[in-house]
């Protein structure tokens, strides 16, 4: 009996992994048709076509403060300074302190293209098939390991200088002081830089990681060369071999009764 457990355990474990690892070898073999410059050429394409039309809209007015998916709001811990200057008329300074810091998140980010330039030049055959194999958003998790230390070194002194330009600090300061002078409030603080400088790298991300699933589903033609076509092609044929193998394999076990696993 033991014996029949042990191998109706090994039996199900083999059929959960047998998809993934169908799918991986699969893609594998298809990649090893492509020349090894060509998978590199595809994915550094790939990545320079979401950092051009997806990162330059948000050094656009309005790039980040109109773009709900990465617009900017109060840190977390100077929310309800938001809340208790709304409750007392006075949402407009609030509002304010929101506009401009989003002001200098479009700012910053014209400094992003030339450090994601480097990355993508530094790019190697390994990284474009871990990327390639990978899936979903690993070209924007690999943009996020090798720029992020840079982009942060890169982002703080604008945000810093773009914040005191554009009065933002001021406005912060009036909005701290306002709300720590309110009777029964315990006083806050937030460092303004850092959280805008964060804030702004998630959002280049964010946008990154929206072109990247264009092009990987294909949306709205985002395939626009016959390289990204060819290389990103691959994906789908691999998926759709996958699908058709795990829905062969389930035909084929549901033939069997289950009591099979435990004749002697």
């Amino acid at each position: 009996m033991k014996k029949s457990l042990i191998a109706l355990s090994l039996l199900t474990t083999t059929l959960a992994v047998t998809p993934n690892i169908f799918a991986q070898t699969g893609l594998n073999d298809i990649i090893s048709n492509l020349s090894q410059d060509k998978v590199a050429q595809g994915l550094k394409e790939a990545l320079d076509k979401g950092i051009e039309k997806q990162v330059s809209k948000l050094t656009q007015k309005d790039g980040f403060y109109k773009n709900d998916l990465v617009k900017i709001l109060l840190p977390e811990e100077v929310q309800k300074v938001d809340q208790t200057l709304r409750s007392i008329g006075m949402g407009n300074i609030a509002d304010q302190g929101i506009l401009l810091i989003n002001r200098a998140a479009e700012e910053a980010v014209k400094e992003a293209t030339p450090i994601f330039i480097d990355a993508v030049k530094n790019m190697t055959f390994n990284d474009a098939k871990n990327i390639l194999l990978n899936g979903d958003s690993a070209a924007t998790n690999y943009l996020k390991s090798s720029t992020s230390k840079a982009l942060y070194s890169k982002f703080s002194p604008v945000i810093q200088q773009s914040l005191s330009s554009v009065g933002a600090d001021k406005v912060w300061e009036n909005i701290f002081t306002t709300y720590n002078n309110l009777p029964l409030v315990t006083p806050v603080s937030t460092n303004l830089t850092d959280y805008v400088t964060n804030q702004t790298m998630d959002g280049v991300f964010k946008m990154i990681a929206v072109e990247e699933n264009n092009i990987r589903e294909n949306i709205g033609g985002s395939r626009s060369s016959n390289l990204l076509q060819e290389v990103f092609g691959t994906q789908d044929n691999t998926v759709t071999s996958s699908k058709n193998n795990s829905t062969k394999e389930k035909n084929t076990q549901k033939k069997k009764s289950i009591f099979d696993l435990f004749k002697k």
